[in-house]
Parts: structure tokens; sequence; C-alpha cells
């Protein structure tokens, strides 16, 4: 396992995630999961 950071820009904004992902993943699979939880966050 390994721990990303990722700039994700979000309704004109920048936003720093981290992702914990295998070695193996793909950059694609990373960005979407970063996405995802910047998403998940604008829900509260």
């Amino acid at each position: 396992m390994r721990q990303i950071t990722v700039t994700v820009d979000f309704k004109g904004k920048n936003y720093l995630t981290n992702v914990i992902a295998d070695h193996d993943t793909s950059e694609e699979e990373i960005m979407e999961t970063a996405r995802k939880q910047i998403k998940e966050q604008w829900l509260f």
C-alpha cells in the first residue's frame, strides 16, 4: 500500500486529498478515488 497526495479541481477550487492505494493501482483509478472523496466532503 502507498499514500498519494492528489490535487483535485472541484467547483473552481483546488483541494488536496490523500488516497491509499496498492502499488499496482492505475493513475486513473487513483484520480477517480480522489474525486469521489472530495465530492463526499461537499455533501455534508
